[in-house]
């Protein structure tokens, strides 16, 4: 497969880049700092550029099979705007470049999902993630109506741990206490949902 990755310099997009290096996918990676990803520079294509930016996502989509963001704020708890510009970006190349595959990293507690989240999560997403809560639910409206093959991945709290391989996915998914999941764990359901038909157009919420 012939697959692009947006934050692929970041926590979880590494883990998929990794796996997508493992699988033997053609590699193509949108990045601001390509200099981060020189030790790679055989295996895989790197395009300068930034992911909000509607050109630059152009000019790295043109002949993928499908598109993988796994772009975040890292501890920042400001979106400044970055997922919306972001799905404006992605579905705007999109529209250009006939590539209608994407897998987009959202969070657990964004839009319908929060219906699902417990007392405790609840009390998180409304005070501390507010801001990059409320950008990413705009982001995915604007995703979820432009017609793309989309897959919005809806993880838990995010951790370090290596992959455990088993985990939970599902449309809905009940909640209790402080559920987790690995990044690597995240990475691999991404990765394969990216080279499958069965989460087109659906929610994927994953958790240990």
């Amino acid at each position: 497969m012939k697959l692009l990755i947006l934050g692929a310099t970041g926590p979880t997009g590494h883990h998929v880049l990794d796996l997508a290096l493992k699988a033997g996918d053609t590699v193509t990676v949108l990045a601001r700092r390509p200099e981060a990803l020189a030790d790679l520079a055989d295996r895989v294509t790197v395009v300068a550029g930034d992911a909000t930016s509607r050109d630059d996502v152009a000019k790295a989509m043109r002949g993928q099979d499908a598109v993988i963001s796994a772009l975040g704020r890292s501890r920042s708890v400001r979106a400044d705007d970055l997922f919306t510009r972001a799905a404006a970006a992605v579905t705007g190349a999109a529209e250009g470049t006939g590539v209608s595959r994407l897998v987009w990293l959202s969070s657990f507690g964004v839009g319908d999902t929060y219906r699902s989240a417990s007392p405790v999560q609840k009390v998180m997403y409304r005070t501390f993630l507010r801001d990059i809560y409320a950008n990413k639910e705009i982001s995915e409206k604007a995703i979820r109506s432009s017609g793309l093959d989309w897959t919005l991945v809806y993880p838990t709290t995010l951790t370090k741990g290596p992959a455990k391989g088993t985990y939970r996915v599902g449309e809905r998914l009940p909640m209790r206490g402080h559920p987790t999941i690995s990044r690597a764990d995240v990475a691999d359901f991404m990765h394969k949902a990216a080279h499958s038909p069965e989460w087109i157009r659906r929610d994927a919420v994953i958790t240990d």
